[in-house]
């Protein structure tokens, strides 16, 4: 079973999150931050993935501190549900568009961590998700997960970029963790 259960807590945030790598998509989000709780469960979605996150934290604050940790801590969950990643296809890529936006993903679960993220925004927020978060969640995620991505989205809305590349990045992560076989794909022969 692919699966993990990763429990993450600090002075600001605590977090509980179960991850399926072979599920039927269903989720249970809830992190207090409701456009967080909807990209997730667009990832868990399209990736067809199982997920459940429960997260809460210094919202009085500002939104970084949930988002960045829940990245974290999905990234280490991705990272222990892989295993030794053997027989993965391990590349992964998906164009989604939604209305007027457009996002690419290109992502490798090789084991090294790299992102290049080019997207703009017009808006501060949307909803209570801050926009400039977008990039810090990804890094979280990929540096967690040791995943080299490189993704791009333009489109005028907002809300439709970044649920255009949340859903690219699950597409992405879908084809890239499909068993295709028993052997780590590396020349190295591991990952």
């Amino acid at each position: 079973m692919r699966e993990a259960s990763i429990s993450r807590k600090t002075s600001e945030t605590d977090i509980q999150m179960k991850l399926n790598l072979d599920g039927t998509g269903s989720s249970n989000i809830d992190t207090g931050i409701g456009f967080l709780d909807h990209m997730l469960t667009a990832f868990s979605r399209h990736g067809n993935f199982d997920l459940v996150v429960n997260a809460t934290g210094d919202l009085i604050v500002d939104d970084h501190h949930l988002i960045e940790d829940t990245g974290i801590v999905l990234g280490q969950a991705i990272s222990e549900a892989l295993g030794d990643k053997a027989g993965i296809a391990r590349f992964g890529e998906a164009r989604i568009p939604m209305d007027e936006a457009l996002a690419d993903v290109a992502l490798d679960l090789g084991g090294r961590s790299y992102l290049v993220l080019e997207a703009e925004f017009k808006a501060a927020k949307v909803g209570e998700f801050s926009t400039q978060m977008v990039k810090h969640f990804f890094e979280s995620v990929i540096q967690n997960a040791k995943i080299n991505m490189h993704a791009h989205v333009y489109g005028d809305n907002d809300h439709h970029k970044i649920e255009a590349l949340f859903k690219a990045f699950a597409y992405a992560m879908k084809r890239a963790t499909v068993v295709e076989g028993t052997e780590v794909k590396s020349t190295k022969g591991s990952l």
